[in-house]
């Protein structure tokens, strides 16, 4: 019986990836990634790991070496050029070079001849060349005629010569763990700062409605704050039905325009344009000028209709049926919505309704549009957006699906999984010192960031935090700085900018909102945050630590107002953000600095740069003071130099 005797080499706990491999992880075109195991063996031999990865259609694997950062965890980056899925996996061998000098080293050092642990040493090249064909022979040569020398530069000689030493052992036994992938996406997937807008607002003059023309001229605007996306709610028709009026009331005024998301009238539906904002061909004219902005196009994707959509004529049966015959309005409990039908994915018709939806998303992306915000995607079945996506993305495979879902976390969570690019999070109800630690490390652990890419938004037409509401600017600054730097992805609804804060009494909701009506702005009013926005989307562009996820890590501060953390990249030093949470008083604090700024505990000191004022400060060992005055230095955004 011919038995090969296996690896006693243990490979296990590599990262990222999603439940052992059953889905891929995600990763940043352009970036490196971190990939971590835990490698070990019996015994006191030294081992070493390399990671191995190449494109899924590749047959060339690249190399990147891992090293070893304690309790045998080995760290080794690769390096994503092109969207698309790669694999990976990571191998490990016994170090007999490095396990060969750390224990002539050692005898060295307690006075013992090494003369036959050398020459033994020798003896295991000199067998390992015979198996390559005599690889190496000069080499070893040179090493032994090292042992007329003094033993401590034979040791010297080892170590000059270790790279190559270590290919004459080519032929190590080697472990190798299973084949993960990881799929790789363009930028606008991982990092990307988001501007929404209704394009119906976008006019000058009260009373009349905006255009998508009115949009076009919006832009260069939007890309002075540094915005490369812009979200638009959806931009159908609106049913007439039960429409709303002013802060929701039924019966709505005769000029009410409705909301946006009740969506189709006899014009027609999901597929069509709102008559007011122009024509397609406007809209994909807009989409052209924005890309001369370097932005891109968001569109909504709500799946529901108003009961004038052309749906309940053609297809009634894709609705739920009441009893009585009548269709049944969408519930929140306690909550009706009388101007929106819910679709049934229950329905024995659902492979119908299925490429109808799929249909609708294969239109857009066919006049322009590659990125979709999907609403409420919690309440429909997770088969079908799994399907979906995967459908979509076999014809437009650079199209990007952002998931808003405030559910519950492993809905959340598995819906990333299954196939969303991006996720809306919990960050507007996280404003204490601890909820932000929490929160942000969990999202920041290895295990949640392998799949999931958090979408930071300050408001929403649906909310406006009770932060903003009582804080004023203070807080409008202090929060853009928190989800501009906690995340590669982030947003503001417009009006943020302006400092819009006026919301119904306890209640995180806009008085007068603007999903009931238009709204006409001076996008320059005093007071405003421009200035603020724009430099956090520079600092954003020009420091790819805040491009990357799953690498904050939180440091301590002496006082509780003050959250501390920092952004590392691959081999560049951290980016440390420290932040005053209270909107209404000055706090000072002595804040921890990350270890790299100060290698092995070196108590020395160095010059720190604020990229938010552009100030320098000198600073000393790992604890430092700051003192922080909400709306005029509420935080630092400090690299060393």
């Amino acid at each position: 019986m011919n038995i090969r005797k296996p690896s006693d080499i243990i490979i296990e706990d590599v990262k990222p990836q999603v439940e052992n491999g059953k889905f891929p992880a995600k990763g940043s075109q352009g970036l490196y990634h971190e990939v971590s195991a835990r490698i070990f063996s019996h015994g006191t031999k030294l081992v070493s790991g390399t990671v191995e990865y190449k494109k899924s259609s590749g047959k060339i694997w690249n190399k990147s070496r891992m090293s070893p950062v304690g309790d045998d965890i080995f760290v080794g980056h690769i390096f994503l050029e092109s969207t698309g899925m790669y694999k990976f996996r990571v191998s490990a061998e016994y170090d007999e070079i490095g396990t060969w000098l750390r224990d002539l080293k050692s005898w060295h050092g307690a006075g013992e001849d090494i003369r036959s642990d050398f020459l033994a040493g020798i003896e295991r090249l000199k067998a390992a060349s015979a198996m390559s064909r005599g690889r190496g022979l000069r080499l070893i040569a040179s090493l032994e005629s090292t042992l007329d020398m003094r033993q401590g530069d034979a040791i010297r000689f080892i170590e000059k010569k270790r790279e190559s030493l270590e290919k004459i052992l080519s032929h190590r036994t080697r472990s190798t763990s299973p084949v993960y992938e990881i799929v790789s996406l363009r930028q606008k997937g991982y990092f990307s700062s988001w501007y929404e807008m209704f394009p119906r607002s976008q006019t000058r003059m009260p009373g009349k409605h905006g255009t998508f023309k009115d949009c076009i001229e919006r832009l260069e605007d939007i890309a002075e704050m540094g915005f490369d996306v812009v979200y638009f709610p959806p931009i159908h028709p609106i049913g007439v039905t039960n429409r709303r009026g002013k802060n929701g009331i039924i019966p709505p005024g005769k000029d009410d325009p409705g909301s946006p998301w009740a969506i189709g009238n006899a014009s027609g539906g999901h597929k069509s344009v709102h008559q007011d904002l122009g024509t397609l061909d406007d809209f994909r004219e807009f989409i052209k000028k924005a890309r001369e902005y370097n932005i891109e196009v968001a569109l909504d994707l709500a799946y529901q209709t108003s009961p004038d959509h052309p749906y309940v004529k053609e297809h009634p049966e894709w609705y739920y049926h009441r009893p009585d015959g009548t269709i049944r309005y969408a519930e929140n409990p306690p909550k009706k919505y009388y101007d929106i039908y819910p679709l049934n994915f229950e329905t024995e018709n659902w492979k119908e309704l299925w490429n109808e939806l799929l249909d609708i998303v294969l239109f857009w992306a066919s006049n322009g549009v590659r990125i979709f915000r999907v609403d409420n995607p919690h309440t429909k079945p997770i088969p079908f957006w799994q399907w979906l996506i995967a459908e979509t993305l076999k014809k437009f495979e650079d199209v990007i699906f952002l998931s808003e879902a405030f559910t519950k976390p492993s809905v959340m969570y598995e819906l990333s999984k299954i196939g969303f690019h991006q996720s809306y999070t919990y960050f507007t109800w996280r404003n204490f010192d601890w909820e932000i630690r929490e929160y942000f490390s969990e999202l920041n652990s290895p295990d949640i960031s392998s799949f999931f890419r958090p979408m930071l938004f300050t408001n929403t037409p649906d909310i406006l935090p009770f932060i903003l509401q009582r804080g004023g600017k203070p807080a409008f600054i202090l929060r853009a700085i928190l989800a501009a730097t906690l995340s590669p992805l982030w947003g503001i609804y417009s009006g943020y900018e302006l400092c819009e804060n006026e919301g119904i009494p306890g209640k995180e909701e806009y008085l007068n909102s603007e999903k009931y009506e238009i709204k006409v702005r001076n996008w320059k009013a005093p007071g405003n945050i421009r200035n603020v926005i724009s430099k956090l989307n520079r600092i954003r562009r020009e420091y790819v630590h805040f491009q990357s996820h799953g690498n904050v890590r939180f440091h301590s501060s002496s006082n509780p107002n003050i959250v501390v953390y920092s952004r590392k990249y691959a081999n560049e030093k951290s980016v440390l953000v420290t932040v005053n949470i209270n909107p209404y008083e000055t706090h000072e604090a002595f804040v921890e600095t990350p270890e790299d700024w100060s290698p092995n505990g070196e108590c020395r000191t160095f010059k720190v740069t604020d990229l938010l004022s552009g100030e320098s400060y000198s600073w000393k060992g790992r604890k430092n003071y700051v003192r922080l005055i909400p709306e005029y230095k509420p935080a630092h955004i400090l690299v060393v130099e």
